[in-house]
């Protein structure tokens, strides 16, 4: 596994977090989401990183790292998709709306585009059933969606980027 290279400004900025934390092993999670935040994933390096300032072992920041679905080990596009895939998104087609997401930016789920414009995921529930379904992108609901509405989606996400 080839090993990344973290710009120093970045690492100086979770030092502090850490810090501000009394590199206390006990706020792990409150640390991890800041890193998230700094780093936009939590790579290897960074995970590394975090055990040694709290004086824990790489396994224990791992293990949080993989047991909380909001951390990721990969980085994420700008944009993130997140097709909702719970009870009312399911049954009023949120799986032809994943598949057409998947079409058009020839990704899988939990991939990234080349150009690292979207990353793909699904979640259960965003608490919008009403709007079923749904889908987010970068924060932004997405509700009553169709498959023909994918490319119109996208289109707004493509434009800003011109």
């Amino acid at each position: 596994m080839e090993k990344i290279h973290l710009p120093q400004p970045k690492v100086k900025e979770l030092h502090a977090v850490c810090k501000e934390h009394d590199n206390d092993p006990g706020e792990l999670i409150n640390i991890l989401h800041a890193a998230q935040e700094i780093f936009g994933y939590l790579p290897r390096e960074v995970q590394e990183m975090v055990a040694a300032e709290l004086h824990i072992p790489v396994s224990r920041v791992y293990g949080v790292v993989t047991f909380y679905s909001f951390f990721t080990m990969t980085p994420k596009g700008k944009y993130p998709i997140s097709v909702c895939l719970g009870t009312a998104c399911y049954v009023r087609g949120a799986e032809k709306v994943l598949d057409e997401f998947q079409r058009q930016l020839e990704i899988k789920i939990g991939e990234t585009t080349p150009d690292g414009l979207f990353s793909l995921d699904c979640l259960r529930c965003v608490g919008a059933c009403g709007l079923a379904p749904v889908v987010t992108i970068g924060g932004k609901v997405y509700g009553r969606i169709t498959p023909e509405k994918v490319r119109d989606i996208l289109s707004e996400y493509y434009i800003r980027e011109e």
